[in-house]
């Protein structure tokens, strides 16, 4: 049975990690229009709730309906306010499935997506039975590769995405 769209599947001590709906749609045109996320992910040319609800759709819920796995919407607990986005996502384009993650400006530096990541990681290892995962990380974007670090992903080598022009890092951990 497949779950529904904003049920949790993660907790952590701080954080709540679910099935991104619809709803999220304003969190969703504030995270695609970062900065950040423009410059070390893409543009999706996201710049409304239309086209947020849209590109859930096409991205994430595709993802959740194929392989019962996916990017979750991350909340504080405490003020159920979302934060980000970490999870897992299977790309055609390689071999094995990776980890990705992003918060908005005001909720990095705090641990978050490092409590985050280790939650999808064991979750990943756990009751997923995976025995490896990729991570794929701009070459400028040093905090994401410090992160990856310092959770145990090592680097394996670059890849270039499809309809993409530059190249990634790819960083690989074997799960226990």
């Amino acid at each position: 049975m497949r779950p529904r769209s904003g049920t949790t599947v993660l907790n952590t001590l701080r954080l709540r990690l679910r099935w991104a709906t619809e709803q999220d749609a304003p969190f969703f045109v504030a995270l695609l229009n970062d900065p950040d996320w423009i410059r070390f992910v893409s543009d999706p040319g996201v710049r409304n709730e239309e086209q947020a609800r849209a590109w859930l759709r096409e991205r994430l819920f595709t993802l959740y309906q194929r392989f019962d796995f996916g990017l979750y919407l991350v909340e504080e607990l405490d003020s159920g306010q979302p934060i980000g986005l970490c999870g897992l996502v299977k790309r055609d384009s390689l071999p094995e499935v990776d980890l990705g993650f992003g918060f908005l400006p005001a909720y990095r530096g705090k641990g978050y997506a490092e409590e985050a990541a280790r939650v999808c990681i064991e979750h990943a290892q756990d009751k997923l039975n995976f025995q490896r995962l990729l991570a794929i990380t701009a070459h400028d974007n040093v905090a994401s590769a410090r992160l990856l670090e310092k959770l145990g992903f090592s680097r394996d080598g670059e890849v270039t995405l499809p309809g993409e022009s530059q190249a990634l890092v790819v960083f690989a951990r074997v799960l226990a």
